[in-house]
């Protein structure tokens, strides 16, 4: 599997912007590898990209976002796409206030029991597979079509 990842490809993958991808390194939330003035992205880079996309889309502040990923750095000690990667789903919970990082159907369904307001949940297992799953999917593409040294398809985005 692809092991590295140029912001362009980042881009491509995940549809964030240049500007987000440069302002979240700047803010050090995620911090590629450097090979000169390059930024090279982890595959469990990219998987943290996603999953902070989607927080992103469900309205968390950045602010919040970077509470997240601390969160979940000092619960596991692991980074999130080594912590997911198993068989067992993992979801994030939150009433907006109270964080919660549940294992099991059943530790979901005691806190949305007990909870007296609208949760958020999502299936952080669920988003860094889809990530491998287009990497996947983008490297078949390009291994059956061109040759190895190209690029993977772009995406254009007016930046924002």
């Amino acid at each position: 599997m692809h092991t590295r990842f140029t912001s362009r490809e980042v881009v491509a993958l995940t549809g964030i912007t240049l500007r987000q991808l440069q302002w979240w390194d700047e803010r050090r939330i995620v911090v590629p590898a450097r090979e000169g003035h390059r930024r090279l992205y982890s595959t469990e880079d990219l998987a943290e990209v996603a999953v902070i996309c989607e927080l992103r889309r469900r309205g968390f502040s950045l602010q919040r976002v970077r509470k997240v990923m601390r969160f979940l750095q000092r619960e596991f000690g692991k980074r999130l796409s080594e912590t997911v990667s198993g068989s067992s789903d993992y979801h994030l919970l939150t009433d907006g206030h109270t964080l919660y990082l549940e294992t099991s159907a059943r530790q979901i369904v005691d806190i949305l029991k007990n909870s007296r307001q609208p949760m958020l949940a999502i299936c952080l297992s669920d988003t860094v597979r889809q990530v491998r799953a287009v990497i996947r999917n983008a490297e078949k593409k390009l291994s059956a079509s061109e040759p190895a040294t190209s690029r993977l398809p772009r995406r254009s985005r007016k930046a924002s």
